[in-house]
C-alpha cells in the first residue's frame, strides 16, 4: 500500500514538490471512485450491464445481491453528491450531530402554496445528496410489517417482501432491542448494560397492558439497524451505506485483479437529469457530467421517492399515473417524564440505561395506522454521560434535550415520535411537474390533511397520552409530566397535557406512493419492479408503496430490492 502519493516521474517531491491541494473528494475518486480519466473511459469506452442511479439503502440492497450472485455483473452506480460522512453522523463525535438538516439536505422541489400555508402540515422533509444519501443521517428503526399492514398492497408483492425480510434485516444489521447488550454483546465486566432493565421491564409493562390502549394492535422491542456483528463490545452501531459499499467496490477489484469478478464502478458528483428513451427503451442518460450511453443495461432508480419521480415525470411523459398520489408520516413529538421511584424495579436501573419500543395502533374508523417509536431514558448524571448517550440515542431527531435531562435526573424521560400514514386514497395530494426550467427541480408537491388524516391524527395523540398515563406510569396520570415548549427553543414540565398545536410537528417523513406497484394499467409499475411503458427501467422504494402503512419503510424497501436483483440475475 502507497503511504504517499507518487508516480514514476514524480516521486516523493523529486524533482519537483506535488500536489499540494488535494480535497478530501479527489482522496476519495483517486481510491473508490470514478476520476476524471475512469469517467471519460466509462462514456466512450465501458459497457454494463446495471446502471443504477443513487447510493443509498435501495442501491445497496440492489448491488450487494446482484454482486453475490454473479461477481461477474458490470454495474455502474451514478450518485448526484459527493463523500461527505464516512458513516452514519451517530458513530462520529457528539459534534458531527450539528450536521443533521440544515445544508445537508436539499428540497427539489416546490411546494404549493395550500400546503405551505396550512395549519399542521406545513412541508416535507427533503434529501440527502451525499454519498449515501439518508443513511447517513436516519433513526434505524427497521419493523416487519404484517401482512394486515400492508393494506392495499398486491398479494405477490406481500409475499415477496416476506421472503426477504430476514435477508434484509441481516444486510442492515437489524437487532432487536431487548438483544442489544446480551449474549456475546453483553458489555464487559464491572460495565452495566445501557440497554438493560428499563428495556425488558417497560417493553413487558407495555404487553400487559397493551389492552388500555384501545387503538393498539402490537407492540414489540424496537427492531434497530444498529448491530455490530464483527465488532467486539460494540453494542450499538447505526448502520449506513459508504461503508458497505465500498467494502463491496474494493472487494470487486480485487476480485477483478485475479479475474474472478468485475469491478463496482461507482460515479459521485453526477446528477441525472433525464433519461433519453426510444419506444420505451432507455437509451441514454442526460447527466451533469454529460451523456452516459446506456447500451443494453437495465437501469434502476434508487435515488429516492421524489427524484426518482421527478426523473419519470420530465422523461417519459405517457407515464401520466405518477406522481398523481403520494403518502408520507405526519408526526406528533410528545415528550414526558415519570419519577424513577415509582418503579419496583427502580434500584435495578443503571447510571444511564435507554430503552426502545415499537408500538402500532389503528383509528377503527378509517383502518388508518400510526405507530409509536417510544425511546426511555433514565439518566442519572446527564452532563458526565451525554456522548455515551448521544451514540446509543434509537432515534435521531425525536431525543431528550440536554435541559430536559438536567432537570430529570431522577425520572425516567419518555420521548414518543408518533407517526400516522396519510390517506392514500387523497386526490388532493400530488406531485406534479411544472414549467420550470431544471428538470431535477420542476415539479410542485402538495399535500393537504383529510378528515381521515385528522382522525388519525388524534387516535395516535390518544394512545399516546394512554400509554403514558394508563400503563407506564405506575401510579397513573397524576404523577405524569409533559414537556411544554416555549417560543425560544426552551420549555417547562407541567402536569396538564400539552396542546394539539405544541405536540403536532409541520414535516413530514416517508415520502411515498409517487409511482406504486401494481397489475395493469391502474399502476404506474408493474409487479416485476418495471416501470410500466418501459423496457429497461426498473423502480425500487417507498415510492412503490400502493399504501404507506405508519411503518418505517426501510427495511422493506432493501427486500424488494433483493427480489428485483434476484429476477434480473435469474434472467
Amino acid at each position: 500500500m502507497k503511504t504517499a502519493s507518487s508516480a514514476p516521474n514524480f516521486n516523493y517531491g523529486f524533482p519537483t514538490p506535488g500536489p499540494q491541494t488535494p480535497t478530501p473528494q479527489d482522496v476519495m475518486n483517486h481510491v473508490f471512485f470514478a476520476s476524471h480519466t475512469d469517467w471519460k473511459q466509462i462514456r466512450e469506452d465501458q459497457q454494463f450491464d446495471y446502471i443504477v442511479i443513487g447510493s443509498g439503502f435501495c442501491a445497496l440492497g440492489f448491488v450487494e445481491r446482484t454482486l453475490k450472485n454473479n461477481p461477474h455483473a458490470r454495474i455502474l452506480i451514478l450518485e448526484r453528491g459527493p463523500f461527505f460522512l464516512p458513516e452514519h453522523f451517530q458513530n462520529l463525535p457528539l459534534p458531527y450531530q450539528q450536521t443533521l438538516g440544515g445544508l445537508s439536505e436539499t428540497f427539489p422541489w416546490t411546494l404549493s402554496a395550500k400546503t405551505h400555508d396550512a395549519r399542521h402540515i406545513k412541508w416535507q422533509h427533503g434529501m440527502v445528496p451525499f454519498f449515501g444519501g439518508r443513511s447517513i443521517m436516519w433513526s434505524s428503526w427497521c419493523p416487519r410489517p404484517t401482512p394486515e399492514e400492508m393494506a392495499d398492497w398486491p398479494k405477490e408483492t406481500i409475499a415477496a417482501a416476506q421472503r426477504y425480510f430476514e435477508s434484509a434485516e441481516t444486510l442492515l444489521n437489524v437487532i432487536s432491542a431487548a438483544d442489544l447488550d446480551k449474549g456475546d454483546k453483553a458489555p464487559p465486566p464491572g460495565m452495566r448494560p445501557i440497554f438493560g432493565e428499563l428495556q425488558a421491564r417497560l417493553t413487558q409493562r407495555l404487553e400487559n397492558g397493551l389492552g388500555e390502549i384501545p387503538s393498539a394492535t402490537r407492540v414489540m422491542a424496537a427492531p434497530l439497524a444498529v448491530d455490530a456483528p464483527r465488532l467486539e463490545y460494540v453494542d450499538f452501531l447505526k448502520f449506513s451505506t459508504p461503508g458497505p459499499m465500498l467494502e463491496i467496490a474494493d472487494r470487486q477489484q480485487k476480485l477483478a485483479a485475479a479475474g474472478r469478478g468485475a469491478p463496482l464502478t461507482i460515479a459521485t458528483e453526477c446528477v441525472v437529469e433525464r433519461i433519453v428513451e426510444q419506444d420505451g427503451t432507455a437509451t441514454a442518460l442526460e447527466t451533469s457530467r454529460g451523456v452516459v450511453a446506456v447500451g443494453k443495461a437495465q437501469l434502476i432508480l434508487a435515488m429516492g421517492t421524489l427524484p426518482a419521480t421527478t426523473l419519470v415525470l420530465n422523461s417519459f411523459p405517457e407515464a401520466k399515473l405518477a406522481g398523481e398520489r403520494f403518502t408520507a408520516h405526519f408526526i406528533s413529538s410528545i415528550i414526558a417524564r415519570v419519577p424513577r421511584a415509582d418503579y419496583d424495579f427502580a434500584s435495578e436501573i443503571g447510571e444511564l440505561e435507554l430503552g426502545a419500543i415499537y408500538l402500532a395502533g389503528q383509528n377503527e374508523e378509517t383502518q388508518g395506522q400510526y405507530h409509536i417509536q417510544l425511546s426511555a431514558l433514565s439518566d442519572r448524571h446527564p452532563v458526565k454521560n451525554a456522548a455515551t448517550a448521544a451514540q446509543h440515542m434509537p432515534d435521531v431527531v425525536a431525543t431528550a434535550t440536554i435541559e430536559q435531562l438536567l432537570e430529570s435526573e431522577d425520572d425516567v424521560v419518555f420521548v414518543c415520535a408518533v407517526l400516522g400514514e396519510i390517506d392514500n386514497k387523497n386526490k388532493d395530494n400530488w406531485y406534479r411537474r411544472n414549467d420550470g426550467a431544471d428538470p431535477t427541480t420542476n415539479v410542485t408537491l402538495q399535500v393537504i390533511e383529510s378528515e381521515n388524516d385528522a382522525k388519525v391524527w388524534k387516535t395516535m395523540e390518544d394512545g399516546t397520552f394512554q400509554a403514558l398515563e394508563r400503563v407506564l406510569s405506575p401510579k397513573g396520570a397524576s404523577r405524569v409530566e409533559y414537556w411544554h415548549p416555549d417560543a425560544n427553543g426552551g420549555g417547562t414540565w407541567k402536569a396538564e397535557r400539552p396542546s394539539q398545536d405544541a405536540v403536532r410537528v409541520p414535516g413530514l417523513v416517508h415520502e411515498g406512493s409517487t409511482m406504486w406497484i401494481g397489475e395493469g394499467d391502474d399502476a404506474v409499475v408493474g409487479l416485476d419492479y418495471k416501470l410500466n411503458g418501459a423496457n429497461n427501467v426498473y423502480v425500487t422504494g417507498a415510492s412503490l408503496w400502493p399504501a404507506s402503512g405508519s411503518w418505517n419503510p426501510t427495511m422493506t424497501m432493501v427486500a424488494l430490492a433483493q427480489d428485483l436483483a434476484d429476477r434480473l440475475s435469474a434472467r
